[in-house]
C-alpha cells in the first residue's frame, strides 16, 4: 500500500495535466499493434534469411548431398543498390529549396544553405543513405526517425576588459569610421581573413559602432573569468530505425502521419540517460527486469546479443519510447505526447517538443501495399525463382558429385600383378592377348548436365529480371536480350527505366518530407546566428526568424545519363552558336557543362574568369581612343568656325542688301536727272528751231493781234 502511495503521489507531480496517461494506458496501446506487428516481422524474418539464405532458407544439410542456393535475390539487390543511391549523393546539394511567394524568396535560399550544410557536414550523408536505400530495397520499408541532438558544455575562460573612448575630433572620427567600416565589410565576407588578425577590443569597437552609430577607441584595462556555455552539438539527427523494435499504429492504413501512436524500444543505460539531462525517475529503474535477455519486446541484433556490462552505469537494459496523442486536458481535445519507460516506471512525460506537432517518422515503401505501412522488397517476387534455380543447381552438382570422376576400372584377367604395377607406374606393360584392352579398361567421367537444366536456369533467370526490373549483369542490354529491332530495345530500356524512376520517386519524396521536418526544427531550435560557409571566403549569417516562411521543397536528383545528355545537350547549343555569343552567356553554359561532368571547381574557375587583355592591344585602344577624342575635338572647331563664318556672312548680306537698295535708289534719281536734261535739252532745241523758223515771232505778232482785237471789241460794247 505504501509503494502504490508513493506511485500514485509520482503520478500526480510528474506533469499539471488534467488527463494524465499511466504506464499501463500506454502499454495498452502498443500490445493492441502486436498482431500487426507481428506479422510483419514474420515477413521481414522471411525476406531477410531468402536475401543472406539463412534460416529458412538454407536446406537441411543431408550427408552426401549439396545445400548450395543460388543468391538471386542478393544478386539482385547488389544491383539495385548503387542505382538507387548515386542519385542522392552524386551533387554535393541534395536540397533546392523554392519559395511558394516572392517574400519568401530570401527565406528560402537561406533554407536551402543551412539544409545542405547540415547534411554536408553535420550528418553522415554517406552512411545515411546507403542505409536508406538498403532497407527499402532488402525490406520492402525504410522507417526514418528524423530529431534534434544539443550538446553544450560549460567552461572557464580569460577574457581581455576594455574602456573605449568616444572620438571627438572630425577628421579623426572619420578616418577611424572609414578603417572600421572597412573591417565590418571583412568581417561579413571573409571570416577567415578577419579572425587572422582578430582583435578583441576592436571587435567589440565595431559591435558598438553598428549599434550606436558611435566611433570609440578600445583600451584594455584588465582580464576576468568568464564562465561560457559552449555549443557542442546543436544539430538534427535522422535514424533508419530498425522495423523490429518499432510498433506502429495499424489503424493508419498506410499514412504514418495519420497514426496515433509509434513506439520504440531501444537498448540505453544509466550514463546515457543521465547524460541526456532530460530523465528524471532514474532511481526507482528495476535494471534487472529490463534487461536485453530477459524482455520479449526488443530484437537483440548485436553480435554478441548475450554480452552485457556488469557495472550499474553502463549495464544495457530496455527502454520504450511512446510518440502519440492524448486527451491531456480532458476536453476531446488530443494533443501529442511523448512518454519514455522503462519496465513500469515513468521516465519521461511531456508534450512532443516538434514544433510541426506531428510524429517525427517517415515511411517509404519499395513496392507499396494498398492500404499497409509496410512495403515489399523484390525478395517477394522474387522467392520462388531463386528456390527452383537452388534446386536446379543442387541437383546438377549431386549428379556430378555422386559420380566416380578420373576413377580406372579394370576386366579381370586382362593383366597380371607385374604389368598392373607397370600400368600404375606409367610403364610400358602387356596384356591378356585374348581381351581388347579398349574394353577391358574404363575411365570414369562426370556425366553429362541435360540440356533442359540450363534452359530451366535460363528461364527462371529470365524471369526473376523481369519481375525485378535489374538486368543481368553478364548479359548486359544487348540487342538479342532486348529485341531483334530497335523498338523492342527502347520499350525494355523506357520499362526498366520507368521501373526504376517510379522506385527513386518514393525515396526521394521521403527524403524531402525529412527536409520539411528539419525546415521546422531549424525555425525552433537553431541558435540565434547561424553561419554557413558557401565558399572559401565567403559566408552569410543565417538567422533563424528567416528560417520561418512556407516553401516548396524539391530534391535535385541527378544521373550520369541524365547529366551526360544535358551536358551534349548545352555543348551542342554553344557549338551552334559559334563565337558570335557573348562572353558572359558563354561562361554560364561552360559553368554549367562543368557541374554536370562533376567539375566543381572548374565551374567555379569559369564563372569567375574575366579575361585579361594584352597590353598592346589595350595600347592600340587607347590610341584610337585619344585619336577618335581629337578628331571630334577637331570636328567640333570647325563647327564653331563655320558658325562664326556663317554669322559674318549674314551681316555682310544685310549690308550688301542696303547698299543694293541705295544704289537703286540713286540709279533711279539719275535716271529722273538724265530724262530732266534730255527734256531740257530737247526744249532747247525745240526753241532754237522755233527761233530760227520763224514760228515764235508769228506766235508773238498773233498774241498782239489778238489782244488788239479784244481791246477793240471792248470798246465798241461800251
Amino acid at each position: 500500500m505504501k509503494q502504490d502511495n508513493t506511485m500514485k503521489e509520482r503520478k500526480q507531480t510528474f506533469t499539471d495535466w488534467k488527463n494524465e496517461p499511466s504506464v499501463s494506458d500506454l502499454k495498452q496501446n502498443l500490445d493492441d499493434a502486436k498482431a500487426d506487428h507481428n506479422d510483419h516481422i514474420l515477413n521481414l524474418t522471411r525476406w531477410t534469411n531468402n536475401l543472406r539464405v539463412t534460416g529458412s532458407a538454407k536446406p537441411t544439410e543431408v550427408a552426401g548431398q549439396s545445400s548450395v542456393v543460388p543468391k538471386v535475390i542478393r544478386r539482385q539487390a547488389e544491383w539495385r543498390y548503387p542505382a538507387l543511391s548515386e542519385p542522392f549523393l552524386a551533387t554535393p546539394d541534395i536540397f533546392n529549396v523554392e519559395p511558394l511567394t516572392a517574400g519568401d524568396k530570401n527565406r528560402a535560399i537561406q533554407n536551402a544553405l543551412v539544409l545542405n550544410n547540415q547534411f554536408n557536414h553535420k550528418i553522415d550523408k554517406v552512411d545515411f543513405i546507403d542505409s536508406y536505400v538498403r532497407d527499402a530495397v532488402d525490406l520492402g520499408t525504410v522507417i526514418v526517425e528524423v530529431g534534434w541532438e544539443t550538446e553544450e558544455e560549460t567552461v572557464t575562460e580569460e577574457e581581455p576588459v576594455f574602456e573605449f573612448t568616444l572620438v571627438e575630433d572630425p577628421m579623426q572620427q572619420q578616418l577611424v569610421g572609414e578603417q572600421y567600416m572597412q573591417l565590418i565589410q571583412l568581417r561579413m565576407t571573409n571570416q577567415d581573413a578577419y579572425m587572422d588578425n582578430f582583435d578583441p577590443g576592436i571587435d567589440q569597437a565595431l559591435d558598438y559602432l553598428i549599434e550606436y552609430q558611435k566611433v570609440v577607441t578600445p583600451q584594455q584595462v584588465g582580464v576576468e573569468l568568464v564562465e561560457k556555455t559552449i555549443e557542442i552539438k546543436n544539430q538534427p539527427t535522422v535514424e533508419v530505425c530498425e522495423q523490429q523494435n518499432l510498433v506502429i499504429d495499424p489503424s493508419c492504413k498506410g499514412n504514418i502521419d495519420k497514426a496515433g501512436f509509434v513506439g520504440k524500444n531501444f537498448k540505453t543505460c544509466l550514463a546515457d540517460l543521465e547524460k541526456d539531462g532530460r530523465y528524471s525517475n532514474l532511481d526507482h529503474i528495476n535494471i534487472d527486469g529490463a534487461s536485453p535477455e530477459s524482455s520479449d519486446e526488443f530484437d537483440n541484433t548485436d553480435n554478441d546479443p548475450s554480452f552485457n556490462f556488469t557495472d550499474k552505469a553502463r549495464k544495457k537494459f530496455i527502454a520504450t519510447m511512446y510518440y502519440g496523442f492524448w486527451d491531456i486536458n480532458d476536453n476531446k481535445v488530443l494533443e501529442p505526447i511523448l512518454a519514455t519507460w522503462v519496465g513500469d516506471t515513468i521516465i519521461r512525460l511531456e508534450e512532443l517538443p516538434f514544433p510541426d506537432k506531428q510524429l517525427p517518422f517517415i515511411t517509404v515503401s519499395l513496392l507499396p501495399v494498398r492500404n499497409s505501412t509496410y512495403g515489399e522488397p523484390d525478395g517477394e517476387l522474387l522467392e520462388d525463382n531463386q528456390k527452383i534455380i537452388g534446386a536446379l543447381t543442387r541437383g546438377s552438382l549431386d549428379l556430378m558429385g555422386k559420380s566416380a570422376n578420373s576413377q580406372t576400372g579394370f576386366k579381370k584377367g586382362l593383366l597380371d600383378v607385374t604389368n598392373r604395377r607397370k600400368f600404375n607406374r606409367g610403364d610400358d606393360y602387356e596384356f591378356n592377348s585374348n581381351e581388347d584392352p579398349r574394353q577391358g579398361i574404363y575411365a570414369h567421367t562426370y556425366p553429362e548436365i541435360p540440356a533442359s537444366v540450363f534452359n530451366m536456369i535460363s528461364l527462371q533467370n529470365t524471369d526473376a529480371e523481369s519481375l525485378s526490373g535489374v538486368k543481368a549483369y553478364h548479359t548486359g542490354i544487348t540487342g538479342q536480350a532486348l529485341g531483334n529491332n530497335v523498338t523492342n530495345g527502347r520499350s525494355a530500356l523506357d520499362a526498366a527505366s520507368k521501373r526504376e524512376m517510379a522506385i527513386l520517386r518514393r525515396l526521394s519524396n521521403g527524403v524531402i518530407k525529412i527536409g520539411r521536418k528539419i525546415i521546422a526544427m531549424n525555425a525552433e531550435f537553431l541558435s540565434e546566428e547561424e553561419v554557413i560557409r558557401i565558399t572559401n571566403n565567403q559566408f552569410i549569417q543565417v538567422r533563424r526568424d528567416d528560417l520561418a516562411g512556407q516553401f516548396d521543397l524539391t530534391l535535385l536528383i541527378s544521373t550520369p545519363e541524365e547529366d551526360n545528355t544535358k551536358a551534349q545537350e548545352l555543348a551542342f547549343m554553344l557549338q551552334t552558336i559559334g563565337n558570335s555569343l557573348d562572353l558572359g552567356l558563354s561562361k554560364i553554359i561552360l559553368s554549367d557543362i562543368a557541374n554536370l561532368r562533376k567539375m566543381p571547381v572548374i565551374a567555379k574557375r569559369i564563372a569567375e574568369f574575366e579575361p585579361q587583355p594584352d597590353p598592346l592591344e589595350q595600347m592600340e585602344k587607347q590610341l584610337k581612343l585619344e585619336l577618335l577624342k581629337t578628331q571630334i575635338a577637331k570636328e567640333a572647331a570647325l563647327a564653331q568656325k563655320h558658325a562664326a563664318e556663317a554669322e559674318m556672312n549674314g551681316a555682310a548680306g544685310m549690308r550688301d542688301i542696303t547698299q543694293a537698295a541705295l544704289n537703286a535708289a540713286k540709279t533711279q534719281t539719275e535716271q529722273a536727272k538724265t530724262r530732266q536734261i534730255s527734256s531740257d535739252t530737247d526744249k532747247k532745241d525745240l526753241e532754237y528751231l522755233e527761233q530760227e523758223g520763224g514760228i515764235t515771232q508769228a506766235r508773238e505778232l498773233e498774241k498782239i493781234d489778238r489782244k488788239a482785237m479784244h481791246e477793240t471789241e471792248k470798246q465798241i460794247l461800251q
